[in-house]
């Protein structure tokens, strides 16, 4: 464990993939970690994880597609039981891809609340107190999905045929985080929205034995470019809709295990140009010309 670095809120925390990766991760770094989900024993795993690792949590469970379901009051509960938030990090999100017609008005409503509302009414409650402190960082997860299929023809993927309503979400928390980011560009707070580069190795989906290694990248990834954002420098890295492994050789950063003592064997800035290739690759294959080209 290092010396406490500060106080961070991640929102999906709960179910050992992405959020309780980046939550461990931050509290190796020596953050106290407010852990939100609705699944109270999968957040009573995640705050046992950080124990082991010497740090501190909190657990603060909420359904965050329930408008009144306590997400107004966490920003403020995790202050007055650890400080104020340094840095958020929106990670939560329902997700699912299926034909446009086949969305009922109920799965819209959860993904929009989810996927843009709650972010949108935490960063606001967690902007004030990072505005009057001139520090802080906010993080918000995307897709892939967001992005717009080239056409005609169109490529043959998920994202591209089955992506209306997930990918119609994070397209608005991309447009939302970069507005936010210039909003409080002079108030010393950034910014930025994280994409993984390729389907992300959880626990769910190597127990099933869906993980090819080709196509997928490991938690660490995601962890590590996640605390990069979370502790870099705001006049500089601000307003980005980032990609994980190419931020991290942009960077030139080193990817640790979660409880940050070792480095990622294979995962390295140097390994990475060539899995980025071959994940391009697989999207190239699937109709998508120069799917990590210039937005």
């Amino acid at each position: 464990m290092t010396t406490p670095h500060g106080v961070a809120l991640v929102t999906g925390a709960s179910k050992g993939g992405t959020g309780t990766a980046i939550a461990v991760r931050l509290a190796a770094e020596g953050f106290a970690v407010a852990l939100v989900a609705r699944d109270d024993a999968g957040l009573t795993a995640t705050a046992e994880r950080i124990r082991e690792l010497g740090g501190s949590s909190i657990l603060l469970p909420c359904d965050l597609a329930d408008p009144d379901g306590g997400r107004a009051t966490l920003v403020t509960r995790a202050s007055d039981a650890l400080g104020p938030v340094d840095v958020l990090v929106n990670n939560a999100a329902a997700n699912g891809y299926r034909p446009f017609a086949q969305w009922s008005r109920r799965q819209l409503e959860i993904a929009q609340q989810v996927n843009v509302w709650a972010p949108w009414q935490l960063m606001a409650d967690a902007a004030a107190s990072m505005r009057s402190q001139r520090r802080g960082w906010i993080v918000n997860l995307t897709s892939f999905a967001a992005e717009l299929p080239p056409g005609p023809p169109f490529p043959t993927n998920l994202p591209a045929q089955q992506g209306s309503g997930y990918g119609a979400t994070k397209a608005a928390l991309n447009r939302l985080t970069v507005s936010v980011a210039a909003e409080l560009y002079d108030d010393g707070v950034a910014v930025n929205a994280l994409a993984p580069q390729s389907a992300i190795a959880t626990p769910h989906l190597v127990a099933r034995g869906d993980v090819d290694p080709s196509h997928f990248e490991p938690l660490e990834t995601m962890a590590e470019a996640a605390l990069a954002l979370a502790t870099g420098d705001p006049s500089i890295l601000t307003g980005r809709i980032a990609r994980s492994l190419e931020l991290l050789v942009e960077l030139n950063r080193p990817v640790h295990t979660l409880d940050g003592t070792e480095l990622l064997p294979g995962w390295q800035p140097p390994d990475l140009p060539a899995v980025i290739d071959r994940h391009a690759q697989r999207l190239v294959d699937r109709g998508w010309p120069d799917p990590f080209g210039p937005r």
